[in-house]
Parts: structure tokens; sequence; C-alpha cells
């Protein structure tokens, strides 16, 4: 974290993060695209994900029958993921290989071909994705939980899209997203690992300097502060397990009150990775609801999950109950245990291995070049890259007080959504 960031905006507003390593010869490289289901409307979800799978079908110069290869014979790593607020593609290959990644990415960035056979072939991948998501119940569960959580903002849809619009969106939707979007004024590139940053630079101005912004009005999203009032979801489906996910709002990850919450999670559920890629890896079983809950046998496990997001998101913990168990009696010994935060006094030593634990997962997550030329982009996508640099300090900082005001502020059972799936005993797959 100590090395420095080299920071560059073109005339075209391609704006360029670099981190030099020089710890081993690997370079990783990744484009970012502010662009995610967050933008989308009705009629069109998943259209970004969607575009996300046709920049793997290629371009003129780099079809898509040749890519994967010119990545991998030259040792190198890639992939791509679309997310709520953001799009993006890496590459992580050996130093002397690099420039084979960057000119793929240039390219793509203006020049893929979105052929119909092509789009007609991935429109049937895509829907078999979803078929599987919603064959699994926590899947299932989540989406309806999510769904129930926002009024209009468009997190309530998922990254994948709805089936009908899926079948609706055609070649000319997806290539219309594609131009508005992949453009030098909606993007930005990060990369970290065994280079000169001055020479890097000028490869990146050679790549992309002549190339044009396009006009891309800013779009004012609403965020929904709370969820407005206590809703409660049945799902039943095949399955011989019972699951229950309770959604609260959580604030945006550059809300004064995130870091709080971070806390808060791993004193409820266990210390967890904001970090997409993981990254080494803790024990939950000192949290308090796997001690209340898990080793009083009323659950067989539990988790929580808090993103970092533009805009307010939720906070899910997702309970798999036990089989003796009843929802019900479980989601009380939940409630317990969020009061005892609120109206009894949090010793300073737990404040401690709380945040401890933050800063293990954090650094683990931090450790490999990969990773580092990540949190450049990732963190830009929400706020900017000193929210990373300064979140360890954050954490530090919090207090006690901090806790339980945000426990009171947030984990309201008025302002939730509790999600209950049902099994009915049948097997995974033999019924919709």
């Amino acid at each position: 974290m100590q090395n420095p960031v080299v920071k560059t905006t073109l005339d075209n507003g391609l704006t360029i993060f670099l981190k030099e390593i020089h710890t081993a010869p690997i370079i990783s490289h990744w484009v970012w695209y502010r662009i995610g289901s967050r933008y989308e409307t009705p009629g069109k979800t998943g259209i970004s994900h969607w575009v996300e799978h046709m920049q793997f079908k290629g371009t003129h110069r780099f079809p898509g029958s040749k890519m994967d290869q010119l990545i991998s014979r030259e040792g190198g790593i890639w992939n791509a993921f679309t997310h709520l607020d953001w799009t993006t593609y890496f590459e992580t290959m050996p130093a002397d290989k690099i420039n084979v990644a960057m000119e793929l990415e240039a390219d793509r960035m203006f020049n893929s071909v979105f052929d119909q056979k092509e789009v007609d072939s991935e429109r049937t991948v895509i829907l078999s994705e979803k078929e599987g998501k919603e064959n699994e119940p926590i899947l299932r569960l989540n989406t309806a939980v999510v769904a129930a959580s926002f009024e209009n903002h468009p997190y309530k849809h998922e990254v994948i899209g709805t089936t009908e619009d899926l079948n609706r969106i055609n070649r000319d939707d997806l290539y219309q997203h594609y131009r508005r979007y992949y453009h030098p004024g909606n993007a930005h590139i990060t990369m970290a690992g065994d280079f000169d940053s001055h020479i890097m630079i000028d490869k990146l101005n050679s790549l992309y300097a002549d190339k044009p912004a396009r006009d891309l009005k800013p779009q004012f999203i609403q965020p929904e502060e709370i969820i407005k009032s206590k809703k409660e979801i049945l799902i039943s489906g095949p399955g011989d397990t019972c699951f229950v996910q309770i959604a609260y709002r959580a604030p945006a990850a550059n809300h004064p009150d995130f870091s709080a919450y971070t806390i808060l999670d791993s004193l409820l559920s266990g210390p967890a990775s904001l970090n997409m890629f993981g990254g080494g890896g803790t024990t939950n079983k000192t949290s308090r609801l796997y001690k209340s809950l898990v080793e009083k046998d009323l659950a067989i496990s539990i988790y929580g999950g808090l993103q970092a997001t533009m805009d307010p998101f939720i906070y899910e913990l997702t309970i798999t109950i036990h089989p003796e168990q009843k929802p019900e009696t479980v989601i009380k010994a939940l409630d317990q245990e969020v009061d005892r935060i609120i109206n009894r006094r949090i010793r300073r030593p737990v404040i401690e291995r709380a945040i401890k634990q933050a800063r293990a997962l954090f650094a683990y997550g931090f450790e490999n070049i990969t990773n580092q030329a990540f949190w450049l982009g990732y963190s830009e996508m929400f706020a900017n890259y000193e929210w990373f640099t300064t979140y360890l300090n954050r954490l530090e900082a919090i207090k006690p007080a901090d806790i339980r005001y945000v426990a009171e502020k947030y984990l309201n059972p008025e302002n939730r959504v509790v999600g209950i799936y049902i099994p009915t005993k049948e097997p995974i797959g033999e019924t919709a």
C-alpha cells in the first residue's frame, strides 16, 4: 500500500491509475466502465451483463476464437465482471507480454462486432444461466428479497436481468448500449506491477489519446435511504432445507456510517472481506449470531453480506435453519442479539478484536498484484482511491457508541425485509 500511485487523465477523459510494484515480473491491467445494473431501465434489465458477454466474441483484429488463446499462450489470465455500479475487464500477464492485453482492450473498447449469430447464441447461454440461478433456493430467495428492498431504485433488478427482458433485447439494443457507455470518457484504466510509469503512460497515450469521448449526460438516480416498512416474503420450492434471509438498508460505501457498519457486521456474523476476490479467510465462530444460533442448534449456518456500493444498498443476514427449528424462533433469537448490541455496553476489547479481524482480511485481500490493481479501480467506482488508503484508519477510530448508533439506526425490525424459503421436500430440479 506504500507504493505511490500515478494518476493522469487524457484529454478525452480517460483516467489512468498506475502503481509500480517490482516484486515480480507481472502486470495486472484493468479497464473499468461506469455501467452496471444501476444504470438500466425496465425493459432493458440485464443488458450490461449481456454486453460484457459480447465483448468476448471479438473484433475484426481479435476474433473471439483467438482471444483466449492469445492470452493463455502468453501465460496470462483474464476475466470480466458486471456488477451493480460497474463493468470491468482484466488481464494479469507476464510483464513483457502486457502489450497484448493492452492492445486487445483498446480494440474492443471501440471495435467489437456484435454478430447476430453470436447475439442469438449468447441469449441462450444467459437464459440458461438465469434458469440455473432460479433452481437454487438461496438465489431465488435473494432475488425476491433484494427486489422487495427497493421501491424504485434500479438496485432492485438482478444484474442478469429478467427473463422477459432477455427475450426482448435485440442486437441493436446491445450495440447502442455498448456505443453509449464504452468510450474513454466513461472509463478508467488501472494497472499494478513491474513497469515504468512514464513508459506505460506513453503506451496508453498511443492507444487511446486520438479516440474521442462520447457525450454522456450524467444520470441522476434517487437513492433510497430506508426500507420504508417491514415486509415478509414466503417462497416454497424443491429441497429439504429452510432458509431465512433478512435485509436491512446499508449506507453507501462513502457514507460516514459505513465503517462502523463493517464492524457491526463482524460482531454479528463474523468478519468478511470487501474484496470481491477474497484472499485469506477466518472463522465466524466468535460472532454473536454464530454463538446464539448455531451453537444453540437453532441454525446450521449464519453469514452476513455488506457490499461497497455507490448508493445505499442492503445488508443481508442469511441463515440455514436447523431441521428441528422454526424460522420464527430463529428470527426472534436474532432480534434479541441485535437488541443486546443496542441496549447493552459493548466492551472495547470486543471492538478491538473485530477491528483486528477486519484488518487481517483487508491485508489478505491486498496481498497480490491482481488485487492491488483491482482496488485501484474498484474504489473509484463508489468513492475514490483515498477511501481505500484511509480505510484502516477509519476502522481504528470506531468506538462502541458508533456500533450501537449504527445498529439502532439501520437494524430496525420495522424497516426490513424477511424472506423465508419453505422446502416442499421434492428434489431440486424436478419442479419449477
